[in-house]
């Protein structure tokens, strides 16, 4: 699968499910539940499912998030950012946290 989705592709690393493209990591700089993480602008939507909204207090303040599972084996990969309620943070909105000890290259 992940071949016909082209080279560089980041999947679950429980099921090897595609989640998202390299071409769509904005920063590795991020911190997850279990160490770090890679913030998206997107992810292979078919392959993802969004749990509910609701308010977390993270390291950078409070926001709106949704876990988000592969669709596959359900294995929490990460959360989206719904909303950040300062304005420094407003540019994850919409955007993904995927933990890098959920996910796992291929065709690298």
């Amino acid at each position: 699968m992940a071949a016909l989705l082209g080279p560089r592709i980041y999947s679950c690393c429980n099921c090897r499910n595609p989640v998202s493209h390299h071409d769509d990591v904005i920063s590795k700089a991020f911190q997850g539940r279990n160490g770090r993480a890679f913030l998206f602008s997107h992810v292979i939507q078919i392959n993802i499912l969004v749990g509910p909204k609701e308010d977390r207090q993270l390291m950078t303040g409070l926001h709106t998030v949704a876990d988000v599972y592969c669709s596959n084996c359900q294995e929490v990969l990460g959360w989206k950012y719904e909303r950040a309620y300062e304005a420094t943070q407003k540019y994850k909105e919409g955007k993904y946290i995927l933990e890098k000890s959920k996910i796992m290259k291929e065709d690298w």
